[in-house]
């Protein structure tokens, strides 16, 4: 008898699965009312608008505009409110709680330490905050009923030189809540070869970074992340399809680089919608990430900016079932994905993996089951299931 398959899940049963999420910046997924609030308290008056909503509109449609200038900005008013102690424990806090609260179990959240110096904190300060800010996050979330674990990526500003100091940050955190390190920042003009003494040092302790790369620039951005800097996982990385021909019957033949990304298993952050707004692809259907998924890349699903975008994982998940048809199995293989490639210990991963992400699937299957079995016609009295 052949073994019946999931339909394509609701949005209640994306909200409800368990979900990694690996690239999503802390800056770019405070909630617009935080964002009027702590300018309130702070006495920052540069905001577009102070109306929650309103604003909430105008970071959207920011980001929308197709203009860098002022996708730039929307970034400007959020570190303009983060720059206190408490204002970095509030947003930590409440972007693990919203987080738990979409269904997602495991997060890596990154920020880059040096944009939140302007009211005279250090470094460790502002790691101390967040950190902080991300235990009282998952304290909240369990109360809620939700369970939630977040670590947290300090990022380096390629087009500035503190990477070394930024990445040592990493290196004394490790410990305590942060778990690894990143680059961000315009791709063009500032490769990550920039940063090669961090990148060694890093190696040379054994700590885990990763690196943006092949969302705006291109191939030689993933070649250099890979080859010369060692990057254990590419954010972004879409434009490894300049790699990829289809043949016009379906035939795919990959170039070296495609290769080795695939064969090595170096995992991929995409973020679909943030790639739509910033043009590396022209609609959901024709992301990347469908035809890397049918061959195998270890692709994973991300939020990137969950502000900006107006996004969460379960609206990734949505737009990607609705171009697609994935079902819940295609749904756990992404998750899968992204817990493999987590930066914390394998045998935590693999407890994750068994003990909170499979049955979480496992459970959303029988639902369907059971749902599938009232819709089955009865069979005849004479039928081999009543032989059985």
């Amino acid at each position: 008898m052949q073994k019946p398959k999931p339909g394509v899940p609701t949005p209640d049963q994306i909200r409800r699965a368990p979900k990694v999420l690996l690239h999503d910046h802390l800056d770019g997924g405070l909630r617009p009312g935080t964002v009027v609030d702590i300018a309130r308290e702070t006495g920052y008056d540069g905001l577009p608008e102070t109306d929650p909503d309103k604003l909430g509109m105008w970071f959207r449609d920011a980001a929308d505009s197709g203009s860098l200038e002022r996708y730039l900005e929307t970034f400007a008013h959020t570190c303009a409110v983060m720059q206190t102690r408490d204002a970095l424990v509030r947003v930590a806090a409440e972007c693990a709680e919203d987080l738990a609260a979409d269904g997602v179990v495991y997060a890596e959240v990154r920020y880059a330490p040096e944009q939140h110096l302007e009211a005279g904190l250090t470094l460790e300060e502002v790691v101390e905050a967040v950190n902080a800010g991300f235990r009282e996050g998952e304290r909240r979330a369990k109360e809620d009923g939700n369970r939630i674990r977040v670590g947290a990526l300090l990022t380096a500003m390629r087009h500035a030189a503190r990477s070394q100091e930024i990445a040592e940050l990493a290196n004394h955190y490790r410990d305590s809540g942060v778990v690894g390190f990143d680059i961000a920042g315009a791709e063009a003009g500032y490769p990550p070869t920039r940063h090669l003494d961090a990148f060694d040092y890093l190696k040379r302790e054994n700590n885990h970074f990763t690196i943006h790369a092949g969302e705006a620039f291109g191939l030689p951005s993933i070649w250099q992340a890979l080859q010369w800097c060692g990057a254990d996982r590419l954010g972004h990385g879409v434009r490894i399809i300049d790699d990829i021909e289809e043949g016009p019957g379906g035939e795919v033949s990959l170039g070296r680089l495609a290769s080795y990304v695939r064969d090595k298993r170096v995992p991929l952050e995409m973020c679909p919608t943030s790639n739509l707004q910033t043009g590396a692809a022209a609609s959901y259907a024709e992301h990347p990430i469908g035809l890397l998924r049918r061959l195998y890349f270890r692709v994973t699903v991300n939020t990137d900016n969950r502000l900006m975008s107006g996004t969460s994982m379960s609206r990734e998940f949505e737009h990607l079932v609705d171009a697609f048809g994935y079902t819940l199995d295609d749904m756990q293989w992404f998750t899968v994905n992204a817990m493999k490639s987590a930066f914390i210990p394998f045998d935590e991963r693999l407890a994750m993996i068994n003990e909170v992400i499979k049955p979480g699937y496992a459970e959303l299957k029988a639902e369907w089951l059971f749902e599938a079995g009232h819709r089955e016609r009865p069979l005849a009295s004479g039928s081999a299931a009543a032989e059985g």
